[in-house]
């Protein structure tokens, strides 16, 4: 596995350091995908789990996309992968799931994300509520939130990873 992720500088303002911690952990779960094949990135990690590379992928899409269009921006997006009847469908893979469309998908919607993120300031309150407990969030609290999902997931995708061919690395 190659590494070309890049820390944010030590001192920067908090805005550039937010996304920047964002975007390092973007990469991480890229490069911990980087070189497999379909097939390996469909591997669960153990049964009875489902959990795998594409299916963390797949899920940081439902992720970005919901805080950032849902909540931030109030934007009527529905799910990519899950429904009512399976709330957990981004996990559900088949032999028919490709790498080439979990990643497009993901890198669209943080495309997305930075475009609308872009247009707040860190302490500006998101258009759009949470839809379970219909709170309002300001956008640090978004990054914030991020950082810590990814860093959560990416401990998930450091060990399917060596599950599936060895590779091990920060």
């Amino acid at each position: 596995m190659t590494n070309e992720r890049r820390e944010p500088a030590t001192t920067a303002d908090e805005r550039t350091m937010l996304e920047g911690w964002l975007d390092y952990h973007r990469q991480t779960l890229a490069w911990k995908c980087e070189g497999l094949t379909d097939a390996q990135l469909r591997t669960a990690a153990v049964e009875p789990s489902e959990l795998s590379l594409m299916g963390l992928v797949r899920h940081m899409a439902e992720v970005e996309r919901g805080w950032f269009r849902k909540v931030l921006v109030a934007e009527d997006a529905g799910p990519i992968y899950f429904t009512e009847e399976d709330p957990d469908g981004e996990f559900h893979l088949s032999e028919s799931d490709t790498w080439e469309e979990a990643y497009g998908t993901w890198q669209s919607e943080i495309e997305t994300a930075r475009r609308n993120a872009a247009r707040f300031g860190l302490d500006d309150i998101s258009e759009g509520k949470h839809r379970r407990t219909g709170e309002r969030f300001n956008l640090r609290w978004l990054y914030t939130h991020m950082i810590e999902e990814y860093a959560r997931h990416n401990g998930h995708a450091d060990l399917l990873r060596e599950r599936v061919d060895g590779a091990t690395g920060d």
